[in-house]
């Protein structure tokens, strides 16, 4: 054999560069390292940009400057496992980044992530890519990108990972997309409800509270709540509420609970299981404020319900006492819930009495005090419910001073405030007494600013206040003074049914008064109600009504718009005939027909017996106010007299205050020197034609005489008897324009027409009629006729306990005057028309 040879090591290839340990405090150059082709570099890369990231937001904020995000997103795809693990923990970091999330977005990264979440990949993996996706699932559009990439089926699924960080970004993940309800309403379907009850049994709080917070979020609605009974979830919860070691977790729990008990399926639940009981416990004034206060948001869920007599139970569970104790904790969220309990039970009419019994209708009107403005607007919804019916509460309201508070929180600038504060005016104006007290603190004038308002809400608890307020003649003029009638009518045209009805409520109310009837018809209440009554869709069971009261408290506008006054209308002094009303034009008032310049149109007849007493009372005021000045200066320059008899200083002064009494008086006096008010016309010839009526028609016995004797006395006042052949000669035209130069005026008192025709005669009658008693009708004809009807029974009864009916009968005033015609014989029919 020969001799053995050591072998030569072979040469290093020239083609391989051998390993280069880097090491760089520099994140520019670790950035340019991400597109390294080698693995190692790639995982070392990431692994310092994540240690980097995790520093601060001023970091991530420099790697977003430096380029690292898309590099990034790209690796978190790669082949190797390190790489793909490295890259989604530095991305999952900086995804708190808002410029990194905007990026993110950009790139469409979502799918990608969403793809990594399966059970072969890597649990580090799992934990910061939904790390990364609890960022962007704050974002809307992220949101809808999760859900549309079968995001929260994962994500269900990894609630079972046995990570506890994988657990936890998961369920707050999935908590930001159930607050959309496409996410909220696909948990059921997904069977998400049993993985995150489980958590609760989780030794991490974090994960608890959010289990909790996801699981109220999605019991908002029916089917998941049907399928967290059927996962017997609300026995867990019972458990988490009876267990002092899971106190912290109360308050979400009881917020599960309270939607929870929107079901009466969980109502009758939860008094099987004695859950009632527990739920009372909480509002024992030991338990801190947020668990009472959401124990009484969850029982107020119970008595709020419809079904069974869940209200009873409460109130033999003695509820009242607690919620009374709970007005007085210094929590605003806790008297808020209470306020809304007690306006919940106030629907059982024991428990109305048994809070006035306790004092707890005193502690609620204290809260209307409140700086709180949830807590005055609760306080006036309990008290709203607690006076509905109730007059004995609504008099406890009142001494308590509530009606004073009450008027007050009318201004209020919370709308649910306004509008129940409204509603138990409404509730207590029932009464007189208090009626008069709320008025006394200007609830009118008060009430002028919510008609302006724009919450629906507020516009019909308002109109309503009125409606009720206004009952009392004190309080018609107060709102009319304080300008409510204009907003009050624009109401009548809301789009809200409600509100409509009620305003045309409170027009009907306000029309009682004849001023406030004038006004409202000058403001268009009468077009606008026309309009509504032949609307089948606007039109409500008070438009009607509301439309006659104001043309019955306005009969001047009632007889132009309708041609006809019932015996039942009577006219009193300042009535006139405008004319018959054209389409379109309001009927004017009768100030602005007499301001109108002399026209060549019909005259507006005008009734009118009362002197002016308002210029009578200013005569007599001027005399006492002269009598007074003269009084006063006498006295003035008496004193100064005898103050000057010793020096020739104190004649100086004597002048000088004379001179300054001097022109106080004059200062006075123009004052007192106003523009009066526009007045109708006394009527003197009218107020001797009653006074004439009254002596020889009233002793009269029988209707049918009185009824001839005016309607000669009307006939000769007014031209005599006309032949129907010779009305052409009767020169009525001519004579009312001569009375129209004579007084200036388009108005003319109806005792100073001598000649006059069909109409005069038959508005002279129906003045008359009513003021000495005499009961018929007055009805607008066609070219210048108008006529009386009065109904008369005449003849003797067929029969014991029988009743002739009543005929009608037409009163001739013009060609026989006296003569009654049968309105349905010719004669009557031929009166009636050329």
């Amino acid at each position: 054999m020969g001799k053995k040879v050591k072998k030569e090591a072979e040469a290093p290839s020239k083609d391989v560069f051998d390993p280069l340990p880097i090491e760089s405090k520099n994140p520019a150059t670790v950035v340019l390292m991400l597109s390294s082709a080698e693995e190692e570099v790639l995982a070392k890369a990431c692994e310092a940009i994540y240690k980097y990231a995790e520093k601060g937001d001023e970091n991530k904020s420099a790697l977003v400057g430096l380029g690292a995000v898309e590099p990034l997103s790209q690796l978190i795809s790669h082949e190797d496992q390190l790489v793909r693990r490295n890259a989604f923990m530095a991305l999952g970091v900086m995804a708190a980044n808002s410029d990194v999330k905007r990026l993110l977005k950009k790139l469409d990264i979502i799918p990608s992530i969403i793809g990594k979440l399966s059970p072969e990949e890597d649990v580090v993996v799992h934990e910061f890519a939904t790390l990364c996706l609890v960022s962007l699932s704050i974002e809307f559009n992220c949101k809808v990108k999760i859900f549309e990439s079968s995001g929260l089926d994962a994500l269900i699924q990894l609630l079972t990972s046995p990570d506890p960080d994988v657990k936890k970004n998961s369920v707050e993940c999935i908590y930001n997309l159930v607050q959309d309800f496409p996410s909220r309403a696909a948990v059921h379907e997904l069977n998400g409800i049993p993985p995150l009850l489980e958590l609760l049994r989780s030794e991490f709080p974090v994960i608890q509270q959010l289990a909790l917070r996801t699981l109220e979020s999605i019991t908002t609605e029916a089917g998941n709540r049907m399928a967290f009974r059927e996962e017997q979830g609300l026995n867990r919860l019972l458990e988490l509420l009876q267990s002092e070691v899971f106190s912290d977790l109360h308050v979400e729990a009881l917020q599960v609970v309270s939607n929870c008990l929107q079901d009466s399926e969980t109502l009758l639940l939860i008094q099987q299981t004695g859950g009632l009981e527990k739920l009372l416990q909480f509002l024992a004034m030991s338990a801190p404020p947020d668990v009472q206060m959401h124990a009484t948001k969850a029982l107020s869920r119970v008595a709020q319900s419809r079904t069974g007599d869940n209200r009873k139970i409460l109130h033999e569970h003695g509820v009242e006492k607690a919620l009374i104790n709970l007005l007085a904790v210094d929590h605003n969220g806790v008297r808020t819930t209470a306020c809304q309990m007690v306006a919940a039970m106030s629907e059982n009419l024991a428990c109305r009495d048994t809070f006035r019994n306790l004092d707890g209708i005193q502690a609620i009107v204290l809260l209307l005090n409140s700086e709180s403005e949830e807590v005055r607007e609760s306080a006036a919804l309990a008290l709203s419910n607690l006076t509905n019916g109730n007059q004995f509460n609504a008099i406890t309201v009142y001494e308590a001073e509530g009606d004073k508070l009450l008027v007050r929180q009318l201004q209020d600038q919370c709308q649910g405030a306004v509008a129940y504060a409204a509603a138990v005016l409404t509730n207590m104006a029932g009464q007189e007494a208090l009626r008069c007290s709320i008025l006394a603190h200007g609830a009118m004038r008060a009430l002028a600013e919510p008609l302006r308002a724009t919450d629906t809400r507020v516009l019909a608890s308002a109109a309503l206040a009125v409606a009720a307020l206004a009952c009392d003649a004190d309080g018609r003029a107060d709102l009319r003074d304080a300008g409510g009638l204009a907003p009050l009518i624009k109401l009548l045209s809301s789009n809200s049914a409600e509100v409509r009805s009620n305003a045309c409520w409170a027009v009907r109310v306000c029309a009682s008064d004849e001023p406030a009837a004038i006004e409202m018809c000058r403001l268009g209440a009468l077009e606008i109600l026309q309009e509504i009554n032949s609307s089948s869709n606007r039109r409500n069971k008070f438009s009607e009504v509301a439309l006659q009261r104001l043309l019955d408290s306005n009969l001047p506008v009632k007889y132009s718009m309708t041609g006809h006054l019932s015996s039942t209308n009577i006219t009193l002094d300042g009535f006139y005939d405008p004319g018959q009303a054209r389409v379109g034009h309001r009927v004017l008032t009768l100030e602005e027909l007499s301001k109108e310049e002399v026209n060549q149109h019909r005259p507006v007849i005008a009734v009118n017996g009362k002197p002016d007493q308002l210029v009578s009372a200013e005569l007599k005021d001027d005399r006492q106010q002269d009598g007074l000045v003269s009084s006063r200066s006498l006295s003035s320059l008496s004193k100064s007299t005898g103050r000057t008899l010793s020096r020739a200083k104190s004649r100086n002064r004597r002048e000088d205050e004379k001179q300054k009494d001097e022109d106080e008086n004059k200062a006075q006096q123009e004052a007192a020197v106003v523009e009066k008010p526009w007045t109708l016309l006394y009527d003197a010839e009218f107020c001797d034609l009653v006074t004439e009526a009254a002596k020889s028609i009233l002793p009269l016995q029988g209707e049918r005489e009185q009824c001839i004797s005016l309607a000669k006395l009307v006939s000769d006042t007014m031209g005599g008897a006309v032949d129907r052949d010779k009305l052409h000669h009767f020169l009525w035209e001519l004579h009312l324009s001569e009375l129209k130069l004579e007084l200036q005026s388009n108005v003319i008192p109806i005792g100073k027409i001598k000649r006059g025709t069909f109409y005069h005669r038959a508005l002279l009658f129906k003045a008359l009629a009513d003021r000495i008693g005499v009961s018929c009708s007055l009805v607008r004809g066609g070219y210048n006729r108008a006529w009386n009807e009065v109904r008369l029974t005449e003849g003797p009864a067929k029969a014991p306990g029988c009743y002739l009916r009543p005929l009608t009968y037409i009163v001739d005033l013009m060609h026989t005057p006296g003569t009654l015609l049968r309105s349905d014989l010719p004669a009557a029919i031929q009166y009636q028309a050329i």
